[in-house]
């Protein structure tokens, strides 16, 4: 799974992907410095996951990962190919969701491509882009789909499909907002239209700004119209993100303390990322290795188990299952099959966010 962080030049994408991933990509006061896209696996932060290998001390801990692309700044008029627009809708096309970084702080010293800062115009300018180049996909592919429709009326359905989402994007609409019906979806699930991706906003703000940043004018006006449009947004201090990314455990608390922040906000757009992505993780635990897995929610068990090996889930028998805190509270899997606390759970159970399962099988 892939996150693309897009914006216009110089809000501090490529800052923020440096602070992410410590990857060290180019970041320079000027447009397009970020030419190809830099690619970084992150793990996800899981106190859950830390907590149990205090309790097993395994011979290895491994997280749930997200992986994020630092795309090239996006300018008005991209989706007719201005400054780098036809290599930044391409690259934008092949993620799975989008973070689109939002200068929210002013900085004589930092260029701004519009001159002046207005976190929803910088928005509309992106979106609008995105919107266009969906249109043009939209308006090609529905050329065709009316065509076939004339000989063949199963066609029909996907110029249903491509009616609504062209009145919508027509209107200024994300495709994300249109509501198709599961046919419809199937008929256009191969056009890959660039705003119906989910997507959140970070408010890119300054260290000033951090001491009441859910209050900012600007992060307030970016709040509203991420309300307005099914998103969120996630106020951080880029640079001072990137600053934290390079200290040890102890200074980060002391950092974190100095600005009155109790967590990293790159923690919580990690974690939120993997949610916008409609990730859940369930944990497997033992002397040697305490692991997170990446599964979509509504994942039954024997799918589940196939993310650890195919073998799982062709001879899967049973899920033996316990919440993530009971087994804490126990302090082992040995008294918590005491007290009677790890289920058996079958074919059918939907995996829940931070279970503790042990799969049984036979292949």
């Amino acid at each position: 799974m892939e996150i693309g962080i897009v914006g216009l030049p110089n809000v501090g994408k490529s800052t923020m992907f440096n602070a992410i991933t410590k990857a060290g990509a180019e970041c320079a006061n000027y447009p397009f410095c970020t030419i190809e896209p830099n690619v970084g696996i992150v793990p996800v932060p899981d106190d859950r996951l830390d907590r149990l290998s205090d309790m097993y001390h395994p011979a290895k801990t491994t997280h749930a990962i997200v992986k994020f692309v630092d795309i090239a700044g996006l300018v008005k008029g991209a989706s007719k190919g201005e400054g780098l627009g036809n290599k930044f809708l391409s690259h934008i096309r092949e993620v799975d969701a989008i973070v689109q970084v939002v200068r929210c702080f002013e900085n004589s010293n930092i260029v701004h491509v519009d001159g002046s800062i207005d976190p929803i115009r910088d928005v509309e300018t992106i979106n609008l882009e995105l919107i266009f180049a969906d249109l043009e996909a939209v308006d090609k592919r529905r050329e065709k789909a009316i065509k076939l429709a004339r000989t063949d009326k199963k066609n029909q359905v996907q110029v249903d499909a491509l009616d609504k989402l062209r009145a919508a994007l027509m209107d200024g609409k994300l495709a994300s907002t249109v509501t198709l019906t599961d046919e419809e979806k199937e008929s256009i699930n191969d056009l890959w239209l660039l705003t119906s991706k989910p997507m959140m906003y970070v408010a890119n703000i300054s260290e000033e700004q951090l001491k009441d940043a859910e209050n900012d004018p600007n992060v307030l006006k970016l709040k509203e119209y991420a309300q307005n449009h099914g998103s969120k947004v996630i106020p951080l201090c880029v640079k001072v993100e990137e600053e934290l990314a390079s200290l040890d455990d102890d200074e980060k608390d002391e950092m974190l303390a100095l600005y009155g922040i109790e967590k990293s906000g790159l923690d919580r757009l990690i974690t939120e990322s993997y949610d916008l992505l409609g990730l859940i993780s369930f944990l497997t635990s033992g002397e040697d290795e305490c692991r997170a897995w990446t599964i979509t929610k509504g994942t039954k068990a024997p799918q589940a188990a196939g993310k650890i090996h195919t073998d799982f889930e062709r001879g899967f028998i049973k899920a033996e299952v316990i919440g993530y805190q009971e087994l804490l509270d126990c302090g082992s899997s040995a008294k918590a099959k005491e007290k009677g606390l790890i289920r058996i759970e079958g074919k059918d159970y939907v995996v829940q966010d931070g279970d503790v399962i042990l799969f049984r099988f036979n292949v």
